[in-house]
């Protein structure tokens, strides 16, 4: 019987390529899992919620500029915990670190992102220092590349990288027979919903207005939901956008819930800006948007475009576009049969290529060879 333990300082308990994708595959592989995450930093129990095979471990919550305190709790848990195991996964790159001079079995490195140009959008960095933290970063990268072995989120993270690597991708399990899109709900009102965290770079700004145009272009019979965390200048502002009736923001909402929101709407926006760091990436929302029946409306980032006109589910808007996005929303609010049609055609591209299912087996896979090494 295998044993891994995943270790996460940065991201949710509750993250979906984590907990819902990755963790699920290995326990019904009949490994056991330990998974190490900030439980109590984003205000919750890690002895809740009981799986067979799963064992869950607190560690600090890396949060802002205070990163120092959460390496050092990982370290001490790594020390303690890891050679318990056949291979440690981790899953954020002030990770990597930490491993140093200790005994350890093999550890892995997920890569989710494009660590480097990532310190572009994170809102707590200054801007004199994003130069340094940048090649900080690339140097972290270059350090884990001879250190451990590497799991790529998206094939077009190799280029970063001087040997090849094995690829994960970022898709979501898709449903049989979701509702169709522009299905109205009890309430008689129209969902358009954005899921993910949210920050300036990723839209805020545009949902706020999208989200005020379309309360008042419909009288209140269409409403922009927000299903995720916001971070900087994004957190006041969808605060005041949600006092004045402009949209409804929900916060974090665990994964399950979240697609169970996202399901049957008439539209998924994805308005994310041209920043480095989205360029070469697959937003996961947009996966689980067409997953979930439901048409995209996403801005022209380029793996995003591909998908969205491969699998004909939706339509882009140019960036910062608000005023196309809200004419597009307001045709499907007085045509929602285009829109579930849209949705049926994304859903059956995403049943074929998107679907996890398809790559569990493989992902675990790639785990037992860690393992045995």
């Amino acid at each position: 019987m295998s044993r891994a333990l995943v270790v996460t300082v940065v991201h949710h308990p509750d993250d979906a390529r984590i907990r819902h994708r990755q963790i699920p595959a290995l326990l019904d592989q009949g490994w056991q899992v330990t998974y190490a995450a900030p439980w109590t930093g984003y205000g919750l129990d890690p002895a809740s919620g009981h799986v067979e095979g799963l064992r869950t471990l607190d560690v600090r919550r890396s949060l802002g500029r205070d990163r120092l305190g959460a390496q050092a709790s990982a370290r001490a848990l790594l020390r303690e915990h890891g050679p318990d195991h056949d291979v440690v996964l981790l899953h954020d790159p002030e990770l990597v670190p930490t491993t140093l001079g200790l005994t350890l079995p093999p550890v892995v490195w997920d890569v989710h992102e494009d660590t480097a140009a990532a310190i572009a959008v994170r809102p707590w960095v200054p801007d004199a220092l994003r130069p340094l933290l940048s090649s900080a970063m690339s140097a972290v990268e270059r350090l884990a590349e001879r250190r451990m072995p590497l799991l790529l989120a998206d094939a077009r993270y190799a280029e970063r990288f001087r040997l090849p690597h094995p690829v994960v991708p970022n898709t979501t399990l898709v449903p049989a027979a979701p509702r169709p899109a522009g299905t109205v709900g009890e309430d008689g009102v129209q969902r358009v919903v954005y899921l993910g965290s949210v920050t300036m770079e990723r839209g805020a700004a545009e949902l706020v207005e999208i989200g005020r145009r379309l309360t008042a272009a419909t009288d209140g019979g269409a409403r922009l939901e927000v299903l995720g965390t916001a971070h900087g200048e994004a957190k006041p502002l969808l605060r005041a956008a949600q006092d004045q009736g402009a949209l409804v923001w929900h916060g974090f909402v665990p994964n399950p819930e979240a697609l169970a929101r996202v399901e049957g709407a008439l539209a998924g926006l994805s308005p994310l800006h041209e920043e480095q760091n989205f360029l070469p990436s697959m937003p996961t929302k947009v996966v689980e948007y067409l997953a979930h029946a439901v048409p995209v409306i996403s801005t022209p980032l380029p793996v995003a475009a591909d998908v969205v006109e491969r699998s004909g589910g939706g339509v882009l808007v140019p960036y910062r576009d608000v005023d196309q996005t809200v004419a597009q929303l307001l045709r499907w609010y007085a045509d929602p049969a285009e829109a579930a049609e849209l949705g049926r055609r994304g859903h059956a591209f995403a049943r074929a290529e998107l679907d996890w299912r398809v790559h569990a087996d493989a992902f675990v896979e790639v785990m037992e060879g860690f393992a045995a090494s």
